[in-house]
């Protein structure tokens, strides 16, 4: 079956005093890259759809779904290592704003070798879990960079520790073939042919 990772389009900027978390919706650039992302799908062609819990990549399931007519399952297994932080800064805002943060993360550590293993092993099982129930289909999962990099990091041997190799951009897509006998073979990593012509849904890219 193939797997078609899309990752979530721009979120808004959150930060909360309160200590709640974040969970940032998309903005408006972001819903215009969902929905140009989810054009592009029902194109494709696309036989399920499951989504992280998280709004941003529930929002853009919901794009995804307007257009292709599937209903989204939500796989708690799906969400970013950053479900429970009081506050979400766009990786692009990061890098300007707090460079010694952006170059924590981009290590893929997030200074916790503990936390990042068990990250890994949830979303993988995540991953396997829809591969089991969908034999010879197409898949959409609309995610997180992260939730990318981690299955990739299995996909290619990469070591735990340091498994964010990948810029995934917003609404990007990467595509893996898998079986149920555990074969994974990676198609296309951080495809955006949907956003071509598009320079002012082009953010952060």
């Amino acid at each position: 079956m193939e797997l078609v990772f899309v990752r979530h389009g721009q979120p808004e900027r959150v930060i909360r005093h309160d200590g709640r978390p974040a969970d940032p919706p998309l903005s408006d650039i972001g819903r215009q890259q969902a929905a140009t992302v989810a054009s592009w799908l029902e194109e494709m062609g696309v036989d399920a759809l499951y989504s992280s819990p998280m709004r941003r990549a529930m929002q853009t399931a919901d794009a995804i779904a307007a257009t292709t007519g599937l209903e989204a399952t939500v796989r708690d297994g799906l969400s970013e290592f950053d479900r429970d932080s009081p506050a979400y800064v766009p990786m692009e805002v990061l890098k300007e704003t707090d460079r010694e943060r952006w170059d924590e993360l981009v290590t893929g550590s997030f200074g916790d070798a503990e936390r990042t293993a068990h990250f890994i092993a949830t979303v993988n099982d995540a991953v396997d879990q829809i591969v089991a129930g969908h034999r010879s289909q197409r898949v959409a999962l609309a995610c997180h960079g992260g939730v990318v990099n981690a299955y990739l990091a299995r996909c290619l041997g990469f070591d735990a520790g340091t498994f964010l190799k990948f810029d995934v951009d917003y609404t990007s897509v990467t595509r893996v073939f898998a079986s149920r006998h555990g074969h994974r073979s990676v198609l296309s990593v951080n495809e955006r042919t949907h956003l071509r012509g598009r320079p002012d849904l082009a953010i952060g890219l």
